[in-house]
């Protein structure tokens, strides 16, 4: 009887509104040692122009040089309203400087206002421009000289050097509407989804997958990564009123509680929820400052980490 391999499980970890660790000199530094020493898998980075949280790019940089392990990545990064081959040369130069530790996830930004015009894009151009850019940039990291002629960007003899250390580097996409997930199974290597629940997950994997067949590709079935929002510190939380909202937002039918784990047991319950209908990759993000970041962090890899296989 043949049996199917099993997943290989990781755990990584978000960090939203960095100004909580900069309670210290060196508190984002402590949380990235922390991080790098406790076994979990990567860090992750969300962009927001008009909150207080690192640029992505910049942070990526500084776990890059702090670290020999750790894994990292935007969740997610912008595309619309940045120019293709200058994205292409940051993320293959975070690349080779870290020996190829490099996660880009990457998205059409959050529907915002504020940050739809600090990209000076309009909504309904954003899918159009990540639909040319994303094609255009893998061709950059992968080919030695690049002609493209769109709507969008025209280029003639392009060249991204030094080449990404991964060979293909992969790319995965946020989102979850139909057409997002259509677009994931079109143009690329992972789904990243947030906000979400087990059975949703279900339910979109294999739109994903029919969509990567249409296109004449396969998904990697390990390929699909869920980031669990969760309450740190001991015992049962409470979700925040303004969680709730961003969770009624995405899925006004669903209980928050499926969503948001409240206790880091619920951790633990939804990781295996998620695992049987399909994913294998989690980002864990906190929506509260511990009391104790290295306390927090420990605690939490006590029950989290050894779900990593």
């Amino acid at each position: 009887m043949c049996h199917a391999a099993p997943m290989h499980v990781r755990i990584g970890y978000g960090i939203g509104a960095v100004p909580m660790l900069m309670g210290t000199p060196d508190g984002f530094g402590t949380v990235v040692d922390d991080l790098e020493q406790l076994g979990y898998d990567s860090l992750w980075f969300p962009e927001r122009i008009n909150s207080p949280q690192l640029d992505p790019i910049v942070a990526m940089s500084y776990v890059a040089g702090r670290t020999k392990k750790l894994k990292f990545g935007p969740a997610v990064s912008v595309v619309p309203g940045r120019n293709p081959v200058l994205m292409a040369k940051m993320l293959a130069s975070l690349d080779v400087v870290s020996n190829g530790r490099c996660l880009p996830a990457l998205g059409l930004g959050i529907a915002n206002t504020a940050e739809h015009q600090a990209f000076q894009v309009d909504r309904k151009e954003r899918a159009p421009w990540l639909n040319e850019a994303m094609p255009l940039m893998r061709r950059l990291w992968e080919e030695e000289e690049v002609d493209h002629e769109g709507e969008r960007f025209s280029i003639k003899g392009a060249r991204v050097l030094p080449k990404p250390i991964q060979n293909p580097l992969e790319v995965w996409l946020g989102g979850q509407a139909p057409s997002e997930l259509r677009r994931t199974g079109r143009l690329a290597d992972g789904w990243l989804a947030s906000f979400t629940t087990p059975s949703h997950v279900a339910e979109s994997i294999p739109v994903i997958e029919e969509a990567a067949e249409e296109a004449g590709r396969k998904m990697d079935p390990e390929h699909y990564g869920v980031l669990i929002p969760y309450i740190p510190g001991e015992g049962e939380g409470e979700v925040p009123e303004g969680l709730k909202a961003v969770v009624n937002a995405r899925k006004p039918d669903a209980d928050p509680r499926d969503v948001v784990a409240t206790s880091r047991g619920r951790i633990v319950e939804l990781v295996n929820e998620y695992l049987s209908v399909g994913a294998s990759k989690f980002v864990l993000f906190p929506f509260a400052e511990p009391e104790d970041w290295t306390a927090e962090l420990d605690a939490l890899a006590q029950v989290a980490l050894p779900l990593q296989t």
